[in-house]
């Protein structure tokens, strides 16, 4: 029944149908879109693979997140010291 699907002149219709829906300029820009999601996707999967996983029920022998630094109260901005309030005033 579908023996032969897909051929050339399949192909150059739909390429046609894509080209007339979405517009010759956004074309380039989602083809580099495109090409951007694979490249993130194709690292995220390599440093998955090359991650070291630690033993079920042990500790990791060693921490890759950062330790969040301590705020002290000298860092702490209030409101009336970021910026003067505005006033309200009324129109007669």
């Amino acid at each position: 029944m579908l023996r032969n699907g897909l051929e050339p002149w399949h192909l150059i219709v739909v390429a046609i149908v894509v080209i007339v829906l979405f517009g010759s300029k956004k074309l380039p820009e989602a083809a580099r879109g495109l090409g951007k999601s694979m490249r993130i996707l194709k690292s995220e999967a390599k440093a998955m693979k090359t991650d070291e996983t630690p033993a079920a029920g042990g500790t990791p022998a060693s921490s890759t997140v950062p330790a969040p630094e301590a705020i002290t109260p000298s860092d702490v901005v209030t409101v009336s010291e970021a910026a003067p309030q505005p006033t309200a005033t009324t129109v007669k």
